[in-house]
């Protein structure tokens, strides 16, 4: 099995996420956006990163770019894709997830480590972690404040999509625990199929031991044959 990780103009944490998936053992081979996806592909990263310069919205002209009406054909059929950061931009742009991220309440570029409350334990991101677990995962966006209108993020609410929410170190939710102001501190959000997910946070940059922390394995296992029934 081949993850391809696209690489559009602009992407930056591709490489960071073919390190990551290689040290666990997961097949990885960054993909050109023009180039398309490979028929071997059994897995997608879209990476953080400034695809086109964030120019128009952050993510809005990659979503346009001919390789995500691939994506989201080979979403439809079950691939596991993820969206980090700008690719979860740029998920949202091209409807693969519901919502929108927009500029930070701050109106500030962000850069630290943030806690992460695991929602649910069931799905292929978040298998190797238990309900309401707490994470440690850096950010680093000027524009990963989640919005979505009320009706639709009630819906999300109840569909139970929410994968991940920003936290105080005890699991707690608090104002000064969101680094953006996401609505419903929100971190991260499946799609209609619990293969696809998109999220802020960079995993893969608490996934090398020699590093620093280790907290963001769990999400890429992700691409890991399903464990557990999952």
């Amino acid at each position: 099995m081949t993850v391809s990780i696209i690489r559009f103009g602009g992407s930056n944490c591709d490489r960071d996420a073919k390190r990551a998936l290689d040290y666990l053992d997961i097949d990885a081979e960054i993909v050109w956006h023009e180039d398309g996806l490979p028929e071997e592909t059994t897995g997608i990263v879209i990476p953080g990163g400034f695809s086109y310069g964030d120019y128009l919205r952050a993510g809005a002209m990659a979503a346009r770019s001919p390789i995500m009406a691939d994506v989201r054909e080979a979403a439809a059929a079950g691939v596991p894709v993820l969206g980090i950061c700008n690719g979860a931009q740029i998920g949202c742009e091209s409807g693969l997830t519901e919502g929108a991220f927009t500029t930070n309440e701050s109106a500030r570029f962000q850069c630290e480590h943030v806690h992460l409350r695991v929602e649910r334990d069931d799905t292929p991101w978040t298998v190797a972690y238990d309900e309401g677990e707490v994470i440690d995962v850096p950010i680093a966006h000027g524009e990963g404040r989640y919005e979505i209108d009320d009706d639709r993020l009630a819906a999300l609410e109840d569909e139970n999509r929410v994968l991940f929410r920003y936290c105080e170190e005890d699991g707690t939710t608090s104002p000064d625990a969101n680094p953006n102001g996401s609505k419903h501190d929100i971190a991260g959000v499946l799609g209609d199929r619990e293969s696809v997910a998109v999220l802020m946070p960079h995993p893969e940059r608490v996934t090398l031991p020699d590093v620093g922390p280790t907290d963001g394995q769990g999400i890429l296992r992700g691409f890991e044959p399903p464990r557990n029934g999952v």
